[in-house]
């Protein structure tokens, strides 16, 4: 039982530090990613139960939510502070930089679906 409180307690310490000390872009970036996580892995689990009849529905699904998950993954990781001497982008080119290979992505599913 105490190995269980100090996980537990080390779970809220975690929390309360990510709550003080990330900024609120970043946040919101960890909401979208555990969006599309969630989103994956509903659709992957469809997948199990139901079958991939149109198999390149679920492909181009499952592929948009990997490439969805990357590409906010890559601008949470060019916004952070800390990794700010690695990328010298301003935050405003790193989302346009990010809605521009949204804007790519898509059109490649799109066109994968037929």
């Amino acid at each position: 039982m105490s190995q269980l409180g100090q996980v537990v307690g080390i779970l809220r310490k975690l929390y309360d530090e990510y709550c003080i000390s990330t900024p609120k872009k970043l946040k919101l970036i960890d909401a979208y990613l555990v969006y599309v996580l969630l989103t994956g892995i509903i659709q992957f689990a469809y997948c199990l139960l139901v079958g991939t009849f149109p198999f390149n529905s679920f492909l181009s699904g499952f592929i948009s939510t990997v490439g969805c998950f990357v590409l906010a993954a890559s601008l949470r990781i060019q916004l952070n502070k800390a990794n700010q001497s690695t990328f010298n982008v301003s935050p405003e080119r790193a989302f346009a930089d990010f809605v521009f290979a949204h804007i790519i992505l898509h059109l490649v599913v799109v066109n994968f679906i037929g």
